[in-house]
């Protein structure tokens, strides 16, 4: 077990440079088995998500070659179907190992997958989809998905989920004829897949819509892809620089991702511009909520994209409880979300829990130092951020669930001015 000492009131500032896209690296790891030939991905985050599936992959016989940033697959020599207990019940991703094997390797065998605990997080649009593809799924202490009679279909999804989007798209890939997917996931890191399965030879259009469309292919081959820049990751250090009133220069940034959150970040008072030199944001003495129309209460909420994503949700409450003004937070995706703000409010922070899913909260607070845990990675990444504007002495335990989606978070606040050790 690891914690985090941090000694608040330190300005947050400099230059940073994001790492890649954690949601979008992992179903491309997973993609490494739609081809015999080597895939190479570059800007690969240094995170313990990324190191599940990686050993995962090694564990079925896929070569491994990790140096640094980038990593070198090569998915010939696959010699088991059945992934390992332990593992699927460390990451969420887990699930996606299904289309792909399923379809290319005619079987798969995996376990429920873990993850955070955010509330519920459902698998149907995963079977309904890949069902249709022609692939039987059984289930029980396990699911084995079994490729029958693999083809093209006309699916609607019940929900826009983002992992069942990405697994029936890699099953789709080679399921002969035509596949149309309606209701699909546009996030920043379903269209990256996408991108990437089309350097590997698929043929599909509609990436950043709702509806996709895919014509099977017989065989994927090899490609080299960079992974994007990951647009949460940029969002929780601004929310750093914020809360310390600190000015912060971001860079690469992609104007497309960082869309949906720019206008809630500057309802919360930041000063941000974004152009050719990147995402600068300008400190202010007091950041000031901006009302709606009439002087009404602003709202923040999240959706499906391009709404403001539910992985900012709560390093977007922690910047409210600095800001001068009150904000409605609706938190519409996750039951389990926003439980973390009990600890916000033994900081100090004012806000009103409004039931599961909604909280105001009125600023600015004065937060003080308490020792927390880190209950999921966004939530445990807003406690760290809500202790570097903190009063006293923090400590974060669990560090471990952060590490999952964040890259060395510690080294990297720190070169931008932040007082955080890590205690094993």
């Amino acid at each position: 077990m690891a914690r985090f000492i941090i000694n608040g009131r330190r300005k947050i500032g400099g230059a940073f440079q994001p790492a890649g896209n954690k949601n979008a690296v992992l179903p491309m790891l997973a993609a490494c088995l739609l081809t015999d030939e080597e895939l190479e991905l570059r800007n690969v985050p240094r995170i313990e998500d990324v190191a599940t599936m990686l050993a995962i992959l090694a564990e079925l016989g896929v070569s491994v070659n990790q140096k640094e940033r980038t990593v070198r697959l090569c998915a010939r020599g696959i010699r088991k179907r059945r992934l390992s207990r332990e593992l699927c019940h460390r990451v969420r991703s887990s699930i996606l190992f299904a289309g792909p094997m399923a379809a290319r390797h005619g079987r798969a065998v995996i376990y429920p997958p873990g993850g955070d605990v955010i509330g519920r997080r459902r698998l149907d649009a995963h079977l309904l989809g890949l069902r249709a593809l022609g692939i039987e799924i059984t289930g029980g202490e396990h699911f084995t998905f079994r490729r029958q009679t693999l083809r093209g279909a006309d699916i609607l999804l019940d929900e826009a989920s983002v992992t069942a989007t990405e697994n029936i798209l890699m099953a789709a890939v080679l399921a002969p004829g035509a596949t149309t997917l309606f209701n699909a996931a546009c996030e920043p890191h379903v269209q990256d897949l996408g991108s990437l399965l089309m350097k590997m030879g698929a043929r599909l259009t509609g990436l950043g819509t709702n509806f996709l469309r895919v014509e099977g292919v017989d065989s994927l081959h090899g490609a080299v892809h960079d992974v994007a820049p990951d647009h949460i990751e940029i969002g929780s250090f601004l929310a750093a620089a914020a809360v310390t009133g600190g000015d912060l220069t971001i860079t690469p940034v992609s104007r497309h991702d960082m869309a949906p959150i720019l206008h809630p970040f500057q309802t919360l008072g930041m000063a941000l511009t974004l152009d050719e030199d990147g995402l600068k944001l300008v400190s202010r003495r007091r950041p000031r909520v901006r009302s709606e129309l009439g002087l009404a209460v602003p709202k923040i909420e999240d959706g499906p994209w391009p709404n403001f994503p539910s992985d900012l949700m709560s390093v977007a409450i922690v910047a409210g409880t600095q800001a001068q003004g009150t904000v409605l937070f609706f938190e519409k995706m996750f039951e389990s979300r926003m439980y973390f703000v009990d600890r916000l409010i033994d900081m100090g922070a004012r806000l009103v829990p409004c039931d599961p899913h909604r909280v105001v909260v009125i600023g600015p607070a004065s937060l003080h130092a308490i020792p927390v845990s880190s209950p999921d990675i966004r939530a445990g990444m807003a406690l760290l951020i809500a202790a570097l504007c903190a009063k006293g002495t923090s400590v974060i335990n669990n560090a471990e669930v952060i590490d999952r989606g964040y890259e060395r978070v510690e080294e990297r606040l720190r070169a931008l001015g932040a007082d955080i050790v890590r205690e094993t």
